[in-house]
């Protein structure tokens, strides 16, 4: 595990790759967007971005299929 320093340009580099995964939507997993909007979400530049991630990620999630869902979900849970 890499512990990195405050100053370090790791938010930034991780928001500037979220960006361009969603900016590329149709060619990334539900996976990869599913993390980028999180990322964003949490660390975007503006309201607007971040409620835009929280948009995207809510239309993620409604594709996948029900069962799949349903199991994950559940796991969240048992957390």
């Amino acid at each position: 595990m890499t512990i990195h320093p405050r100053n370090s340009a790791w938010p930034t580099d991780r928001v500037a790759e979220a960006r361009a995964a969603i900016a590329d939507v149709a060619h990334h997993s539900d996976l990869l967007i599913r993390l980028a909007c999180n990322v964003l979400a949490q660390h975007g530049e503006t309201p607007g971005e971040r409620a835009d991630a929280q948009r995207l990620l809510v239309v993620v999630d409604a594709r996948r299929p029900i069962a799949r869902a349903q199991r994950e979900d559940q796991g969240r849970a048992a957390r």
